[in-house]
């Protein structure tokens, strides 16, 4: 639902969640007008509500923010295992694997070559 409150300044919309989910928070967004202007034409070009879009945009940049998290910590994983282990793969090795994979070939896997003395 979209309040207009007069104690707010030109550019504010106040977005609150529907009656139906009682359960949800009320978050007031501040937004520049050029970017309230681009949700609000992405929400009607979807043909949901500025608040639908809002919240669906907020979700996806949250979902890959902790994507992102992820992959960072499961690579920083893996250089502390290969520098551990002192092992690792040979990139052209590797990249001949995925493109006879990707052939529909099958291809054995490239095997760990210890790349330090």
């Amino acid at each position: 639902m979209r309040l207009d409150c007069p104690d707010e300044p030109p550019g504010v919309t106040v977005v609150t969640p529907a009656m139906e989910h009682p359960t949800m928070s009320t978050t007031s967004l501040k937004l520049p007008e050029d970017v309230k202007r681009l949700a609000v034409a992405a929400a009607k070009q979807q043909g949901v509500s500025p608040h639908a879009f809002m919240v669906d945009a907020i979700r996806a940049a949250a979902t890959n923010a902790e994507r992102r998290a992820q992959f960072v910590a499961d690579a920083v994983a893996s250089r502390e295992e290969a520098v551990e282990s002192g092992k690792g793969y040979a990139a052209d090795e590797v990249h001949a694997h995925l493109r006879a994979r990707a052939r529909g070939k099958s291809a054995s896997k490239p095997k760990a070559k210890t790349w330090r003395a």
